[in-house]
């Protein structure tokens, strides 16, 4: 039945060792031959010239993304019901976190459709399911990217002009309804087919946007996404990151000179105090942003070697890798939150106190003067 399959010509660039092992030879059990006939034209050719994988490696898998499942919807469960049932939570400032968590638990809701397509080793709702998958995902994606973006504005907002530059909850809400707006163009144009489509990548267990597909029109729509996606948010990221440092060490120079007109030896215990909370928390949100680094810049490197490098290096199992990447930071998000902030953690261990060993440390006075002067804020 696909013996009439062509490989293309670039099976011969194939290098020698792991990648040349997984291309099918005579009597191989092909990737996508326990696929329905009708639904094969939706695969693109490049993924059926390599050998089926074997059941353990679809087991293996399934067992990575069942754990990051169970993590993963723990952390954001516990940061999103912390959020709504806590009023002295819901801040301006928390509302992006919680929002991070909303497109990291849609990410989560991948993986138990993920662990089922892997015991059919293909797509078992057939194209519904893959383009549903596919839209999920880049809705979360897009919509976490974006997220982190406005984490880094409101921090720097906050650092900068601690006294009128705080956001309040109307410009808060305002931003985080322009987050799903912006994830939304790239996910629904390939949904309807309107630019671009989604396909089956890799193992045919997973879905997303067909950078396989030749022609001028993908390589425009990668390129696209790839700037809306990945450049846009990381520039607005650096952008905010670096004011905040250079703000930062701005304010530290400032309080030296003036010690030294004072002769002492630091102001450190005073003015400095009352900023130490919130450059904390902007420590958190680049952890946060840097994991989203870690999580996403592999998935666009292989969408970028798909549409324009050597697609030789674009085996099934290579193209698994940066799925399992973006689900795993979409997973530990919520717990670098969680442990560093002082009062979701202490809000946690209220709810599950087996979670935390330690008895999480009492929020300092500066912390809580912001936390305060927020709520004040938010109920004027």
């Amino acid at each position: 039945m696909y013996t009439n399959i062509s490989y293309g010509p670039s099976v011969h660039l194939f290098r020698q060792g792991i990648i040349q092992a997984q291309i099918a030879e005579v009597g191989d059990e092909l990737l996508g031959s326990k696929i329905d006939e009708d639904y094969l034209d939706y695969i693109h050719p490049h993924w059926r010239q390599f050998k089926a994988p074997a059941a353990y490696q679809h087991f293996l898998l399934g067992i990575v993304y069942a754990f990051i499942f169970f993590m993963g919807t723990l952390g954001n469960g516990l940061v999103l019901i912390t959020f709504f049932t806590t009023k002295g939570l819901r801040t301006p400032s928390n509302m992006f976190v919680a929002n991070l968590a909303i497109f990291d638990t849609i990410m989560m809701f991948h993986l138990p459709f993920f662990c089922m397509n892997s015991v059919v080793e293909g797509q078992l709702f057939g194209k519904i399911g893959c383009d549903l998958y596919a839209c999920a995902g880049a809705i979360s994606g897009m919509g976490a990217a974006i997220t982190n973006s406005m984490i880094a504005f409101d921090r720097y907002r906050t650092i900068a002009f601690p006294l009128d530059g705080r956001l309040g909850m109307k410009a808060a809400l305002g931003l985080v309804a322009f987050t799903w707006f912006w994830a939304m163009p790239f996910s629904l144009l390939p949904f309807f087919e309107i630019w671009s489509k989604f396909a089956p990548e890799g193992y045919l267990t997973t879905c997303s946007f067909d950078y396989l597909e030749e022609g001028k029109s993908t390589q425009l729509f990668t390129i696209v996404i790839f700037v809306w996606a990945y450049i846009i948010p990381l520039l607005l990221i650096a952008l905010f990151y670096s004011r905040i440092i250079s703000h930062v060490r701005e304010h530290e120079k400032m309080l030296k000179e003036q010690a030294k007109r004072m002769n002492v030896k630091s102001l450190s215990q005073g003015s400095g105090d009352e900023k130490s909370a919130e450059i904390k928390i902007a420590k958190v949100a680049i952890t946060i942003v840097f994991m989203f680094i870690c999580g996403w810049t592999p998935y666009a490197l292989v969408a970028i070697i798909g549409c324009f490098g050597d697609r030789s290096i674009m085996t099934p199992t290579f193209s698994m890798f940066p799925a399992i990447a973006c689900k795993t930071v979409a997973c530990i998000d919520p717990w670098i939150y969680a442990i560093n902030h002082p009062r979701f953690r202490a809000e946690i261990s209220k709810k599950v106190p087996w979670l935390f060993s330690e008895k999480p440390k009492k929020a300092a006075p500066a912390d809580n003067k912001s936390e305060v002067s927020e709520a004040k804020a938010e109920n004027a």
